[in-house]
């Protein structure tokens, strides 16, 4: 059956469609290190909205990843780091702020003041676990759903503004389904999903081309350093059917990384057989960046939220760790001990020893 909204996100809906109705200025916001669901959503958004003839900006609180620039629209984005005068005008003139792929005002970082200092109405559309509505006019939160441009495209639909859909939209709504799955290989059993790829095939979608630009194509430095990682750098703990990789900045120098270049690197140690979660660690000026996937019912973001400050979906995490990178490797591994396996619930305990 084609998504159906309780009462609750029905009247959001409609009160969205009210507001943009009476609204000239809009802007689209998303989470800090924009990944493509984020991008793809804002953008996706922002086609249709304009469609409408209202002046939309798409603001971020840094620079996305370089690797996501074959979504369409993705030059007009504006992020605070480099533009902040320009982002802080927008906002403030905004009679709607859309809040997209972010479950609270922290994941914005030093963009939160900005938007909740505004006089614009403020709506989330999100699939994140948890969400604080209490900075919202109006939330529309599925965690079930496997990527906010899934949820969105629901939400368009409901709108009354599919026929405003173009092309372009319809590829920044197929890009960040393709990227919060890892190309539906995780989180993408939901039937409704695939209903929607093939009206974004009919759109005119090149999934196949789409694909490429976004998973398989490389800088020869990224492909070097990619593989550096795995030959070099990657742990397998297989009594605790853990991996880890870990990058120094010095490391990611020597191969002249630049943003995206480790995207998708947490993943590749899932193909070993008996590996159910792993972890990626990046080397940032001021904190060690924690990435973590997972398969089964392994729910890694129960791990990064107690361990690492973050959180996510099941199969799908993220989070920081103040500290050497030494001692955030000693972090990882201290979960690792026999005992260590409470923390992932109880029930969830017995993945390790499967």
């Amino acid at each position: 059956m084609p998504e159906t909204f309780d009462l609750e996100q029905l009247r959001a809906i409609s009160g969205i469609v009210d507001a943009v109705n009476h609204s000239r200025r809009i802007v689209v916001t998303c989470h800090m290190s924009p990944d493509g669901d984020a991008i793809g959503s804002s953008l996706a958004l922002a086609s249709i909205l304009k469609a409408k003839q209202l002046d939309v900006t798409v603001v971020t609180p840094d620079e996305p990843n370089q690797n996501l620039n074959v979504i369409p629209g993705f030059g007009t984005v504006v992020p605070l780091t480099r533009s902040p005068k320009r982002v802080k005008n927008a906002l403030e003139n905004a009679d709607v702020i859309f809040c997209l792929d972010y479950h609270c005002m922290s994941r914005v970082d030093r963009l939160a003041p900005y938007i909740t200092e505004s006089k614009a109405r403020r709506a989330m559309i999100d699939h994140h676990l948890d969400p604080d509505v209490s900075n919202f006019d109006w939330a529309i939160s599925r965690p079930q759903r496997s990527s906010t441009c899934s949820l969105l495209y629901s939400v368009i639909k409901r709108a009354g503004w599919f026929d405003l859909m173009n092309l372009e939209a319809a590829t920044c709504i197929m890009a960040g389904m393709m990227t919060d799955t890892n190309n539906f290989s995780h989180n993408a059993n939901h039937p409704e999903d695939y209903r929607i790829v093939a009206t974004l095939l009919e759109k005119g979608v090149d999934k196949n081309a789409l694909w490429r630009s976004l998973f398989d194509t490389y800088s020869e430095d990224c492909m070097r350093l990619n593989g550096y990682a795995i030959s070099q750098k990657m742990r397998v703990y297989p009594e605790a059917h853990a991996a880890l990789i870990t990058l120094t900045r010095d490391e990611l120098n020597k191969y002249h990384y630049t943003k995206g270049d480790t995207e998708g690197l947490v993943n590749k140690p899932l193909a070993i057989p008996g590996v159910v979660y792993s972890a990626f660690m990046r080397e940032e000026r001021e904190y060690i960046k924690v990435s973590m996937r997972s398969i089964d019912d392994f729910p890694v973001d129960i791990v990064c939220s107690r361990h690492f400050g973050g959180g996510g979906h099941r199969n799908a995490a993220g989070g920081e760790f103040r500290g050497s990178l030494e001692e955030a490797v000693a972090k990882f591994e201290s979960i690792l001990d026999d005992n260590a396996t409470e923390f992932i619930l109880g029930s969830h305990a017995k993945t390790l020893k499967k």
